[in-house]
């Protein structure tokens, strides 16, 4: 089996990309004297919840996450981020790479809620590697990449913050049913509203009462 290290030296975000994008600079070192021809890697990326604090306002952001701050000695479980696949072309000794990890903005989506409610600081992130090393001191050999192999970095919020608003400046986006998207617009347009901003700040400001009988 061949043994490589993984580092992680850095993320930042891509103002190129079609979407929102981060980039993690990876550090890949193998054994000396092993020649790496290429690897094949899948890498997962976690969010260690437990590895930071939170102020008052981020703890109330995120109780429909991890419920009341009381339980959350016991609900500050891992949350999935992203899975990614990488090909590394060959090196010997260390070599340096990007892995890109497109970013969902669908508050559905649990990583994007977590990522939302956080006022500043850091994100813990754990990499974790698997896949196949197409390696060998004197000739061609094929292993799988060691399932304990993991990388640690704390990203700053504002790095993830940057990647959103390169693509949604000063705005958020919501996943909703067709049927009520339809009622919606139908709202809309009996009331000849400018903007969906302008509905949903006026459906906001209605007592339930008066949204029934719209």
């Amino acid at each position: 089996m061949t043994q490589l290290a993984f580092a992680c030296t850095g993320v930042r975000s891509d103002p190129y990309a079609a979407m929102p994008t981060l980039v993690f600079r990876l550090r890949i070192t193998a054994a000396p004297g092993v020649r790496v021809h290429a690897l094949a890697l899948r890498c997962q990326l976690r969010i260690e919840p437990a590895r930071r604090p939170y102020g008052e306002a981020e703890g109330e952001k995120l109780a429909d996450l991890f419920g009341e701050r009381s339980r959350w000695g016991s609900t500050l479980n891992p949350i999935q981020f992203a899975q990614v696949a990488l090909m590394v072309p060959g090196f010997e000794g260390e070599s340096e790479t990007d892995l890109v990890v497109p970013c969902s903005y669908d508050l559905e989506v649990a990583a994007a809620r977590y990522l939302r409610s956080l006022s500043d600081g850091e994100v813990p992130l754990l990499l974790l590697f698997s896949g196949t090393a197409f390696a060998g001191p004197g000739g061609f050999q094929v292993s799988p990449v060691p399932w304990d192999q993991e990388a640690s970095v704390r990203m700053p919020v504002r790095i993830w913050r940057e990647a959103i608003e390169q693509h949604f400046p000063g705005c958020g986006w919501l996943r909703l049913p067709g049927d009520l998207i339809d009622a919606l617009l139908a709202y809309r347009s009996r009331r000849a509203l400018p903007s969906w901003e302008a509905t949903v700040s006026e459906l906001l400001s209605l007592a339930p009462e008066e949204v029934a009988a719209q």
